[in-house]
């Protein structure tokens, strides 16, 4: 959603490259830019002003004018505007003292409130609540039944006591639904409510209504993030006519341009607490503003990359590959298979992709890149007899032709997955030996310590012990030179297609806390 004003303010900060010392005109021309494209953005204008002021009051500053790289200095001053703009601070669900816990969602129609009670019934029933729905969307057709299909996939209870499709009282439904979550001893209550126009007074009124009768701790508003300054008027209008505690932004996954996102928590005062970033029910984020505005300058989102990470992994299947390269066991397809259909859990790998620092330099190679690849890796190593898989030297030429008949695919799509695969076996072995992966340190007890490093080093400078290249015109580029994909890196395994310079390029742009954070630092 923020691909067009990452790539207006990229473009500014790339012009700021280079300059030893800030003039007052470069900083009016900078702030100038930041203001168009924001306003490009659909960002509310009131909050464009704010915004710009203080950045072009804090860029004329000592903090700039002292500064070692005072292009380094403009981007943290944007990052830490951006995210004073999108809340300052990470606002969770307040839980009640004494259960059940009560969440009242409201919104226009259409906005995604159904959907969005799934997805935060799924999101608690992972993390430890047993929720119950309430299904008080008396009006709209079908809103009921689709509320029930939302929650057996969600794996939840719902309380669905009238038909809906203008049959029963909303009130009625929601306040008998609390009383049976306390009876059955559910923790938390989500009441998914009628959507409404601001303007329909009738449906405001029950609103508040059912408000008054559940006495809800957390009144949500769902926000469609694709309706630009609509929204930000929307959720004005119903936390003037009936109080929201805060906000729930929906399709932020959309090719809107979000100003939304920007706008709506300095207009109404009220925090985002969730965004919803896809169509699945586990597409559901916290939202956490610093995070946000990392992703806006394309520095990335590392910490939800590992959360996700951690979600998907098995911690058994992890223990028991870094068990196999302690003990020098060589990194086999059949754990190739095993460590993509893990990523693949991990949803989209575009998206993945994305959260690191820099992945905009190479935008183009991310949005071809093709999800559904996996898919057919995943049918050519299932083709392959268990010895096959252990041992890929056995591939010769006839094997490899019955394996692509088996998959359905070209013999070549098969030579490119070995080569593949070797590359990802030279990664395995080069972690093995101690020296890590590129920008990580070695692991626990295989080595990689300063001496190793240090070593590596020189061996590297001198031409000593480096890998040669096969290949002449690689090797003519110089005495030690590395191969491709043989350090590991984005070069190797899957990802083959990817430049990590670009990547390489972009982190040294960085300012020193960003990239002190994303080293371990």
């Amino acid at each position: 959603m923020f691909t067009s004003l990452s790539d207006r303010l990229a473009a500014t900060f790339k012009n700021l490259r280079g300059k030893g010392r800030l003039s007052e005109a470069d900083v009016d021309a900078t702030v100038r830019d930041i203001r168009t494209a924001l306003l490009e953005a659909d960002v509310a204008l009131a909050v464009v002003r704010d915004f710009t002021a203080r950045v072009r009051e804090r860029a004329l500053g000592a903090e700039v004018s002292k500064a070692l790289n005072p292009a380094q200095q403009i981007v943290k001053i944007v990052h830490e505007e951006l995210v004073g703009i999108l809340g300052g601070q990470t606002r969770r669900l307040r839980l009640a003292k004494n259960p059940p816990t009560v969440i009242l969602l409201a919104g226009l129609q259409g906005a995604g409130k159904t959907t969005l009670a799934g997805k935060l019934a799924l999101h608690l029933r992972e993390a430890g609540h047993q929720p119950l729905l309430v299904a008080a969307d008396l009006q709209r057709p079908n809103a009921v039944d689709q509320l029930s299909v939302v929650a057996e996939r969600a794996g939840v209870a719902v309380h669905a006591p009238e038909p809906g499709n203008g049959v029963g009282d909303p009130v009625a439904v929601a306040r008998s639904g609390v009383e049976f979550a306390r009876a059955k001893l559910y923790d938390v209550v989500i009441v998914d409510t009628a959507g409404r126009l601001a303007i329909d007074t009738e449906l405001m009124d029950q609103l508040r209504s059912v408000r008054d009768a559940v006495t809800p701790d957390e009144v949500l508003l769902v926000v469609d993030a694709m309706i630009g300054q609509d929204a930000v008027a929307t959720a004005a209008a119903f936390d003037e006519a009936v109080g929201i505690d805060g906000i729930v932004l929906a399709k932020l996954d959309g090719d809107a341009r979000g100003g939304a996102a920007l706008s709506v928590v300095t207009v109404t005062g009220k925090p985002v607490l969730f965004a919803s970033v896809g169509e699945k029910l586990t597409d559901l984020e916290t939202f956490h503003p610093d995070r946000m505005a990392s992703r806006i300058l394309d520095m990335g989102d590392v910490l939800t990359l590992i959360e996700t990470a951690e979600k998907a992994f098995d911690s058994e299947q992890a223990a028991r590959m870094a068990g196999k390269i302690a003990k020098g066991d060589d990194f086999t397809l059949e754990d190739f298979l095993e460590q993509m259909m893990s990523l693949k859990k991990m949803g989209s790998l575009t998206k993945l992709l994305g959260m690191l620092p820099g992945m905009g330099e190479i935008k183009g190679q991310l949005e071809s890149f093709d999800d559904s690849e996996l898919d057919r890796v995943a049918a050519i190593i299932r083709s392959m007899t268990p010895a096959e898989r252990a041992d890929h030297g056995l591939l010769n030429g006839s094997r490899r032709s019955r394996i692509a008949r088996g998959a359905g695919v070209e013999v070549s799509a098969v030579n490119q997955l070995v080569e593949r695969f070797i590359e990802a076996q030279k990664m395995m072995r080069q972690m093995r030996a101690g020296g890590g992966m590129p920008g990580m340190p070695g692991m626990p007890g295989m080595g990689g310590g300063k001496r190793t490093k240090a070593k590596q080093k020189a061996q590297v400078k001198s031409g000593k012990g480096a890998k040669r290249s096969g290949n002449p015109a690689k090797r003519a580029s110089g005495p030690g030179e590395v191969e491709p994909g043989a350090a590991g890196g984005l070069g190797g395994g899957l990802l083959g297609g990817l430049d990590p310079a670009a990547l390489q390029a972009t982190l040294s742009e960085l300012p020193p806390e960003f990239k002190g954070l994303l080293e371990g630092r």
